[in-house]
């Protein structure tokens, strides 16, 4: 059974979620504070957290940061925000602080669910090439162990960034325009949040890699892989 935290200060929202991802072989733990949830992330066990912006001691921002700074094995669980309908900056600094993927409140719990299978499907499904590695100039791809080597140094990804690495390393110079890059993440075409979200993940992916300069932008078409195989 998968096991999902959420951390949500609103008591009255645990009960009646727990009971719905129960029905779907889901365990959903839920917590409302964020120290208590960094706590039980610590632990490990969790395939998945949820966190609400809004939540006392820091808010949800801050504590996606700070799940992904920590060293540990929930450094890079997948995290899906829950953010305030119609505030689009709340989305954007969610994914630039390295969240999965969001949803706005209020949510139908079946929409819930499928963010949630859908992130879990990315970290199983095998990646679409036969190679166990990508090899390119200073950059190493290793796909069992889902980590990267720049010049040898390892590159903390969050699942999202490591997926999107792979999709465009995987067919090196191909151009993927943004409704591509969202099929093949979140399997939805690509809205104006979603595209400024593609940019965001691009953008993100860039600074880590660098000095590496091997994601190129195709104004109007999208962005392609440069780096050369060695």
């Amino acid at each position: 059974m998968r096991r999902l935290l959420l951390i949500d200060d609103d008591e009255r929202l645990g009960p009646p979620l727990t009971a719905f991802f129960a029905r779907c072989d889901f365990e959903l733990v839920h917590v409302t504070r964020p120290s208590e949830g960094l706590a039980r992330l610590r632990e490990g066990g969790f395939d998945a957290a949820i966190l609400d912006v809004m939540l006392p001691e820091m808010d949800g921002f801050e504590l996606c940061r700070a799940i992904r700074r920590e060293p540990g094995p929930h450094h890079d669980v997948p995290v899906l925000m829950l953010t305030a309908r119609g505030d689009v900056m709340d989305r954007i600094v969610g994914l630039e602080l390295g969240a999965d993927d969001y949803l706005p409140k209020p949510f139908e719990p079946r929409e819930l669910l499928a963010r949630i299978q859908t992130i879990l499907r990315r970290r199983v499904s095998a990646p679409q090439t036969t190679a166990g590695s990508l090899r390119f100039e200073g950059l190493t791809i290793d796909l069992d162990r889902r980590s990267v080597l720049r010049s040898g140094e390892p590159v903390d990804l969050t699942g999202t960034e490591f997926e999107l690495l792979v999709l465009l390393a995987g067919t090196p110079q191909k151009v993927y325009g943004r409704d591509d890059i969202l099929a093949h993440l979140r399997g939805r075409s690509a809205e104006d949040i979603h595209s400024r979200a593609v940019d965001i993940l691009v953008s993100r992916l860039r600074r880590k890699l660098a000095p590496l300069d091997v994601i190129r932008t195709l104004r109007n078409a999208g962005y392609l892989f440069a780096g050369a195989r060695s």
